[in-house]
C-alpha cells in the first residue's frame, strides 16, 4: 500500500486549510511590498510526477524563475516558489521601482530582489504554519534558479532526493494583472512529515 494512499479527506482537507491560512499570509507580504491586493487561488493538494507537476505551471521549455528553500527544524520539508520569466522581470521592476521591463534580463540585483520575495513569503507561510501547528521550523538561504521549467523542477525535486514515482504537492497560485505576476508556491512534504503535522493538532493518520 502507498503511503498516501493511507491520507483519508479529513487530512486532504486540514492539508488545504493549512495551505489556504500560509498562502493567504504569503498573498498578504507580497500585497505589502507592491501597495496592491494580490490574487489567490484555492489552494491544491495533488499527487503527481515531475512531468505532471510541469503542467500546473506552464509548458517544460518556457523560462522560468524558481525560488527554492530547505525547511528545517520539528519537520523538514522543502519549499519553491516559481515565476513565469516575465513575471519576474516585472515583479522585480516594479519592486526595484523601475519602469515596467527597465531591466529586461535577469542579472544580480533582480536575482537579489526576488530572493528576497521568495524568503519573505516562504517566511509569512512558515509563521503561519508554526501558529497553525505549534511546531517550530526556520529556513534556509533561498536558492535561485533561472532555466526551462522542465529543468528547474528536475533539479528543485531531484537534487533533494525526491525519487518517487509521485510526490505530493501542496500548493497555491498568485496572480495581478497589473504587475503581471503568475507565480506558485509549492510544499513538498514527505508523509513522514504529514504524519507529525497531523500529530501536532490532534489528528489521526
Amino acid at each position: 500500500m502507498n503511503e498516501w494512499d493511507k491520507l483519508k479527506p479529513v487530512h486532504q482537507d486540514f492539508l488545504k486549510e493549512m495551505e489556504n491560512i500560509g498562502a493567504g499570509h504569503a498573498a498578504t507580504a507580497l500585497s505589502q511590498m507592491l501597495d496592491r491586493t494580490i490574487g489567490m487561488e484555492v489552494p491544491e493538494v495533488t499527487f503527481c510526477n515531475i512531468e505532471e507537476l510541469c503542467q500546473v505551471v506552464g509548458e517544460e521549455e518556457e523560462l522560468v524563475s524558481c525560488i527554492s528553500i530547505a525547511v528545517t527544524g520539528d519537520i523538514s520539508f522543502d519549499m519553491i516558489f516559481i515565476l513565469k520569466y516575465e513575471s519576474a522581470l516585472s515583479l522585480a521592476n516594479n519592486l526595484m521601482k523601475l519602469p515596467l521591463f527597465n531591466c529586461s534580463e535577469i542579472n544580480t540585483a533582480t536575482q537579489s530582489v526576488l530572493n528576497e520575495v521568495g524568503n519573505i513569503l516562504i517566511g509569512s507561510f512558515l509563521n503561519a504554519l508554526n501558529s497553525l501547528t505549534g511546531l517550530n521550523t526556520r529556513s534556509s538561504v533561498p536558492a535561485f534558479a533561472n532555466d526551462m521549467l522542465g529543468a528547474v523542477i528536475s533539479a528543485a525535486l531531484l537534487e533533494r532526493g525526491y525519487y518517487d514515482d509521485e510526490v505530493m504537492v501542496i500548493g497555491t497560485r498568485f496572480y495581478d494583472n497589473k504587475v503581471v505576476i503568475d507565480g506558485h508556491l509549492f510544499m513538498l512534504p514527505r508523509y513522514n512529515v504529514l504524519k507529525k503535522i497531523f500529530e501536532s493538532v490532534g489528528i489521526k493518520s
